[in-house]
């Protein structure tokens, strides 16, 4: 069974920083795509950034330049570093997980394994 944690959200002031982690376990997959999602209030959710077993990645246009993901394998642990936070990055964040063939992953792609989420709020 899949399982994958969230924790790191917080509040924080704009121009700040905050690094979100996600623990996988279950997931066995040589070749696979994780990824950060965020939902803010009466909005839909929207990808942030995606990165592969070969350490490819991906990002929104919106986080690019601020926001790193990366991975620590023997942790098996994703992480979201933030940085140069906005109050519009406000939100729910959410780890994302599955498989893929031979395509590389975008950060907006479909996921099959979802975590339930932390908060970020950021206050101007």
């Amino acid at each position: 069974q899949v399982q994958l944690v969230e924790s790191g959200g917080g509040s924080v002031q704009s121009g700040g920083s905050l690094r979100l982690s996600c623990a996988a376990s279950g997931f066995t997959y040589t070749r696979y795509c994780m990824g950060w999602f965020r939902q803010a209030p009466g909005k839909e959710r929207e990808g942030v950034a995606a990165i592969d077993d070969d350490g490819s990645t991906s990002y929104a246009d919106s986080v690019k330049g601020r926001f790193t993901i990366s991975q620590d394998n023997t942790k098996n642990t994703l992480y979201l570093h933030m940085k140069s936070l906005k109050p519009e990055d406000t939100a729910m964040y959410y780890c994302a997980a599955d498989w893929r063939a031979w395509d590389r992953c975008r950060f907006d792609r479909n996921f099959g394994y979802w975590g339930q989420g932390t908060q970020v709020t950021v206050s101007s």
